[in-house]
């Protein structure tokens, strides 16, 4: 896998962006800033990880690449937020979980421009955080949220625009 930094983003050297053996992709563009114990790692599909411009990942932050997630610019995840793009098979009662891999991709998860994502949310695949919406700390988000909505719960719903 390559893992492409570029030169004005910042990366703490306590951050753990871990090479896929799959050939998959890490890509941090311009001005970004990934906090202390962040963990980047491919897993569970062959999908890329791009963060965008000026985004910022904060401490505790757990990102499995999967099927792919795509992060926009100026974004702000905040603490212990856990982004899983895959899906674990379970079905086969006959076999041991960890025996039975992953199942098809719901999509990937994709974050736009000007999302502000509070702490301990979790993000599964599927997901789609349209342009400029915030989600309440403590969300659970497994489907698309509109443009400039305010988002909480487990699981999320949205509960007012931005003025």
């Amino acid at each position: 896998m390559t893992i492409e930094i570029a030169k004005t983003a910042r990366v703490s050297r306590l951050a753990d962006l871990e090479p896929s053996v799959r050939g998959t992709k890490i890509s941090v563009r311009e001005d970004v800033v990934i906090d202390s114990f962040v963990k980047i790692k491919s897993a569970g599909g062959e999908g890329n990880v791009v963060i965008g411009a000026r985004t910022v990942v904060n401490s505790g932050c757990v990102i499995y690449s999967g099927n792919g997630v795509l992060i926009g610019e100026d974004v702000a995840i905040a603490a212990n937020c856990t982004l899983a793009a895959t899906n674990h098979a379970y079905m086969e009662r006959g076999r041991l979980i960890r025996e039975q891999r992953f199942i098809s991709s719901k999509g990937g998860i994709i974050i736009e421009d000007d999302v502000w994502i509070g702490a301990n949310c979790v993000l599964l695949d599927g997901a789609v955080l349209r342009r400029g919406c915030v989600v309440g700390a403590g969300a659970l988000v497994r489907g698309e949220l509109p443009e400039y909505s305010v988002n909480i719960g487990v699981p999320v719903r949205t509960i007012r625009y931005r003025e």
